[in-house]
Formats: C-alpha cells, structure tokens, sequence
C-alpha cells in the first residue's frame, strides 16, 4: 500500500494556510474601527444603524452615485405631474410600482419616516428635507412650493419590504419643471464656515474621493458652543451631499453621541470629483435650520 503521509501533510499545510487567509479577511470586513458603507450613498459610523443596507462602498472608499435614475431593481418612481407653478403650493402626489406595476404600499420606517424627500433646484439652491404621507392605495402625497423657475430634482429615499419583511433600500429621483423666467442662482464660494440666524456652523475634515473620512460640524453662537443640539428624526444631524452637474446623491448620519464641545462627526466619502454642495440638517430649541456649504472635490 503506497505511503499516504506526504499528502495528508500536504493538506494539512493547505488548510492552516487557508484558514490564515480567512482569518485576515474576516478580521478586514469585521474591523469595528471602519464605518459602515452601503453603497447606496449612505455611510453610517461604527454602532449606528445604516439608513440604507444594500451593497458596499465603491472602490477605494467612493461612494455610488445615487438618486441619478427614476427605476432600479424593478421599483419605479412615478410622479402624478412633473410640471408645477413657481411660488404657488401645490399638493404633490406620487407613487412608487414595484416588479408587479402595482403601488407599493409596504415601506421601512428608516429615521422615523417611512419617506424621506429631498428637494433641490438644478442649480443647487432652494434645498427642502420633505416627508410625504401615504394613503392606503400607496399614493404618496406632500405640499410643495418650488419658489422659482427652473428644472428642479426631487429624491425619494426609502425601503420598501417584501412579504418577509426584507427591506430594499433605494433613492429613485425625478426631475420637475417649473415655467418661467429662469434666472441660475450663483452657489457660494468654498468656505469652511457659515452663519445662519445668529448661529456660526464650521466643519473640519476633508471630504475625498479615495476614502471615508471623518468631517466634523460644531455650531456656536456669540463664540461659544452650542452644546444641547437636539436629535432630529432619531439623529443629532443629517448631511445631504449632492454633486454639481449630474446631481449625484449621498446622504450621511453622524455618530450616535455628539463628540467634544458638541461636535456632530459624520463619516463621509464621496462618488468622484467635482463642485459639492452639503447640506446639514440640525435642530436646537425644537427648530430644525440647514446650513450649506460648497466644497470641491479633486
């Protein structure tokens, strides 16, 4: 009988080399130290529930592009009319048909809100963070005012559930017009701080295209920081980042706990480079103020 030790050493050495290999890449997907990205636009820190779970982030730490199309993975958004008046306040209604070509009525409460909509003129002014309501038969319906003439581009971000209750996140994004004389809107200049009401918002950190980097905002007031900001839809903040010219959508829920001195730390990464605008959402006093920022992205 031929001697079967060489191999059975053999497949010893190939197992515990294998086993190594694995245990390297189980210890890089599991590290606690990474935030978690979804590929869907969104990033969440470590022990923070994703806002969205599909996918991972793009490579080298980009994040996919989202909101750019009106269809993915068989869902459709499918507004009532994408004509309306500049100035006047119009109840907006829409529907979400699924793989069925039937309305989905079966959605996610994500951040408190089973819809959340973001609204933004094509010149990257005029933001609104809406949440429609639905009715029975899956018509979603929300007031809005879109105050100029223009194209302007609406984004609804949700997760719809199948029969077992599987949640499929998406963003799917329309774009509306309005008649009129248009005239483009100039964004502001690139700068790190912002007032707004008699509140200073600055943020530190770079975003960058290559990887998830932490960004930080502080608000202050008379030079000293406001410390008691108020969660809002379950977080302290909510960052839009939205790409000049293709409008490409990303949306960022900050660490669960304010850092010092009442910092908001987000973890952000971003689709490709180009002219940013962002958007944060905070509250103090129960009055929720946005402040905007642009950035540019090599």
């Amino acid at each position: 009988m031929a001697d079967r030790s060489p191999l059975r050493l053999a497949a010893v050495v190939g197992g515990l080399a294998l086993a190594i290999v694995a245990g390297f890449g189980l210890g890089r997907a599991t590290d606690p130290a990474a935030p978690a990205a979804t590929g869907s636009g969104h990033l969440h820190p470590p022990g923070t529930a994703p806002h969205h779970h599909h996918g991972g982030a793009a490579g080298g730490g980009a994040m996919a592009a989202e909101g750019l199309a009106v269809s993915a993975a068989g869902y459709t958004l499918v507004p009532e009319t994408t004509q309306l008046r500049a100035g006047e306040r119009e109840d907006f209604r829409f529907t979400i048909v699924g793989p069925d070509r039937k309305p989905v009525t079966s959605f996610a409460v994500v951040h408190e809100k089973p819809m959340h909509m973001i609204v933004i003129h094509r010149d990257l002014n005029g933001y609104q963070h809406l949440h429609p309501d639905m009715a029975p038969d899956g018509t979603w319906h929300v007031p809005l005012v879109l105050p100029r003439p223009g194209v302007w581009r609406i984004y609804t971000d949700f997760s719809v559930l199948d029969a077992a209750g599987t949640p499929t996140p998406l963003t799917l994004g329309v774009d509306l017009t309005v008649a009129g004389d248009y005239q483009p809107e100039p964004l502001a200049a690139p700068a790190r701080t912002t007032e707004l009401d008699g509140f200073t918002i600055a943020y530190e950190g770079t975003p960058q295209v290559d990887a998830v980097n932490p960004v930080m905002f502080r608000v202050s007031r008379a030079g000293a920081p406001v410390k008691d900001l108020e969660p809002y839809l379950g977080a302290y903040g909510h960052l839009v980042v939205l790409r000049e010219g293709d409008l490409a959508y990303v949306h960022v829920h900050p660490e669960e706990q304010l850092a010092e001195e009442g910092g908001v730390r987000f973890w952000l990464g971003l689709p490709g480079p180009g002219r940013y605008r962002m958007f944060l959402d905070f509250q103090v006093a129960g009055v929720v103020r946005t402040a905007e920022f642009t950035v540019v992205v090599d």
